[in-house]
């Protein structure tokens, strides 16, 4: 039966691709002439095609009163990436069964692939008993004794029930109320249901408003979304991969039962041919769709080529961002292989807290003060600026607060003076702000800094390496190593001429390919050629997101006890979120300053030169402690530093990155919505 592709697509399950489609009629007479990225297509009546795959590429938005849409409700185009975070409205048509929610929600690893619902009636299981009006939380599907089924979870008196909900079960599942904000991509990837409508909810007006926003101005209402499909499909004498919007005005008939899938060429991503046995490799494959990117080996990647695909593995990379005061930063993925050498950078320290993180039994850690504080008590040193301590250990000082004797953790600190050295105490909820003075004057291999100190740290390259035609970090003011990472790899060559190999990543790399038949001549790979991995602001994001959900978070900082001083409270406000819609790196990276200070590094050249100057004396005195750094010296640092931090800066985005609101989102919630019963807390 004939469909057009837009219903098709709508109603298509991923999990059936691929699938065989004959065109049966077009726009025009002969067919549909088509052209998309490059790539010119004619869909004439009669042409089979193979769909390979299918992704949403923008979003019909029909403006609506009441979560109603009516015939004369204005519809406007929206890209993935527009401005503004929004909360989802649940959807009030029942699931019939968790095969139907399995089938047209989706359900993945991440916290946004968590859908809840809830039924209506009691679900009485083997040996337990969900209660009607409880959240269920979808975590993943998996087969369990030969059968398919929903691994669950929900929380009762705090206490959380784990389960499993067999794709059989019937009965009526609403969603539940979702208290979440998401970018408009997060979205249209997890949050738009198979044949469903969504309807979502500006959570704040936008800040500022032009003749170029497609919606009306001061517009805070609700929005019925409609996705564009881009597929991805394989044309009978075609090599290369053609891209078709699913609203394209034709009709089409699945005939995958009734035809030979084999007789058209199979893509394989880099992910598919990741998940090949090890047994496979080396195999030869023939480039179908190449990765954009004049970095090599990218550019090398053409349409067309044939490389080897030696094997599969994981290795080890170092995440590292270029220290500067303005955005956008620059992020890098540097391999244990680089042959480089980096001296040490001073680390800027914002509190009390970061001094305990920072410091190591290697060597004991000397800052300078830039902020002054001033302490409420007694037991407690003031700091001025210019103040230079050496940090000594954490532990905890009794002081006495209304005649009553209280606990604090504090640092142990010691203060140098012009002959001596004074013993001072710094509570840890301290709000200061230091500067590294560095006296180790080593040039150091990536692999010793990984293994001697502990990250994030600061460095700049002293000797670049050679081996390498153009290294991107030498020319890099200076960086700061965040962490360590595992990454997914694929050791590849040119099969014409295998005279050097490079690592391919298999997740950051948009590549098509498809074997061939042909036997590898070299089975031991070439050389392999380091390549430092420069990566997006967004695929940064991705790529720390992922990587923490397998580490412990650190304690949080500890807080200022409340009898000892006015309490300090965070909070977003609206105007801060209406700036995030206007201008959302600026929030965010203000905003990760203010919840991420540990990872904060921003220290100018001119704190570099004077770190040079103040340390130009490695000799130590009689007692084995640092010198003292001279007053003069310190003035410098500090204006420098303070006119640094006053800098404007001043950028004019017009869309999300959609993967850098993570912060943002935790903030919005903690100040505008507050404490959570504990469901909501474990959705979290």
């Amino acid at each position: 039966m004939a469909s057009t592709l837009e219903n098709f697509i709508h109603s298509l399950d991923p999990r059936a691709l691929p699938r065989v489609l004959e065109i049966q009629s077009g726009v025009y007479f002969q067919g549909s002439i088509y052209e998309m990225f490059g790539n010119e297509c004619c869909l004439s009546t009669g042409e089979v095609i193979k769909v390979i795959g299918f992704k949403i590429n923008k979003l019909i938005a029909s403006i609506c009163e009441n979560n109603e849409v009516s015939q004369f409700s204005t519809k406007v185009e929206l890209p993935l990436n527009f401005p503004g975070l929004y909360k989802v409205v649940a959807d009030k048509t029942p699931y019939v069964s968790i095969e139907e929610i399995t089938r047209k929600v989706s359900i993945g690893p991440t916290r946004f692939g968590h859908p809840c619902f809830y039924s209506p009636e009691d679900i009485k299981l083997a040996n337990f008993t969900i209660k009607h009006g409880e959240q269920i939380t979808f975590n993943s599907v998996e087969e369990v004794n030969g059968t398919m089924a929903v691994n669950c979870v929900l929380v009762r008196n705090k206490q959380i029930h784990s389960f499993t909900l067999p794709l059989s079960q019937e009965g009526k599942f609403y969603e539940c109320e979702d208290d979440q904000i998401y970018t408009l991509k997060e979205i249209a990837e997890w949050k738009i249901p198979k044949c469903r409508k969504r309807i979502v909810k500006l959570s704040n007006t936008l800040h500022m408003w032009d003749s170029s926003n497609p919606l009306p101005e001061n517009f805070d209402g609700c929005l019925i979304l409609m996705p564009v499909y881009e597929v991805q499909a394989v044309m009978k004498f075609r090599k290369d991969i053609v891209h078709i919007l699913s609203d394209l005005d034709v009709e089409v008939k699945d005939i995958t039962d009734c035809y030979d899938i084999s007789s058209f060429l199979q893509p394989l991503s880099l992910e598919d041919v990741f998940e090949r046995t090890s047994m496979e490799f080396p195999m030869v494959a023939e480039i179908m769709e190449g990765p954009s990117g004049s970095q090599n080996p990218y550019n090398l990647l053409s349409t067309g080529k044939e490389i080897i695909i030696y094997k599969k593995y994981q290795a080890a990379r170092v995440l590292a961002s270029e220290i500067r005061s303005d955005s956008p930063k620059r992020h890098f993925l540097i391999p244990m292989s680089y042959k480089g050498k980096f001296k040490r950078r001073p680390r800027e320290l914002p509190t009390a807290y970061d001094l305990e993180i920072a410091r190591s039994e290697k060597e004991q850690l000397h800052v300078v003060a830039t902020k002054a504080f001033a302490s409420p008590h007694r037991e407690f040193f003031s700091v001025s600026v210019g103040d230079q301590f050496l940090v000594q250990q954490c532990q905890t000082s009794e002081i006495l607060y209304e005649g009553r004797k209280k606990l604090v953790d504090v640092l142990a600190c010691e203060q140098i003076l012009s002959d001596t050295y004074k013993k001072v105490l710094l509570p840890m909820y301290m709000e200061g702000s230091f500067v590294e003075v560095i006296h180790d004057k080593k040039r150091y291999h990536l692999s010793e800094i990984c293994k001697e100190f502990r990250l994030p740290f600061n460095v700049k390259v002293s000797m670049r390496d050679l081996s390498i035609e153009e290294d991107v970090l030498a020319a890099v003011p200076g960086l700061q190593f965040e962490e360590e990472i595992t990454d997914s790899y694929l050791l590849i060559s040119s099969a014409t001429n295998p005279v050097e190999s490079w690592e391919i990543p298999v997740y950051r790399l948009n590549m098509l390919v498809h074997l061939l038949s042909k036997d590898v001549q070299v089975v031991v790979p070439p050389v392999t050629k380091t390549t430092v991995e420069e990566i997006s602001e967004e695929q940064y994001y991705m790529v720390r997101r992922y990587e923490n959900q397998t580490l412990h978070p650190p304690p949080r900082p500890p807080k200022k006890p409340t009898a000892l001083a006015p309490k300090l409270a965070f909070a977003v406000t609206k105007q801060d979120v209406s700036d995030v819609l206007q201008a959302p790196k600026k929030f965010c990276v203000d905003t990760m300053k203010k919840l991420c200070s540990s990872q904060a590094a921003d220290v100018s050249e001119l704190q570099v030169s004077c770190q040079n100057d103040l340390v130009h004396c490695e000799n130590k005195d009689k007692t084995g402690k640092a010198p003292l750094v001279e007053p003069m010296m310190i003035k410098g640092l500090t204006s420098n530093y303070e006119a640094e931090k006053e800098e404007e800066e001043e950028h004019d985005y017009s869309y999300v990155d959609e993967n850098i609101i993570e912060n943002i989102r935790k903030a919005f919630h903690d100040s505008s919505i507050g404490n959570k019963p504990a469901i909501s807390e474990g959705r979290r």
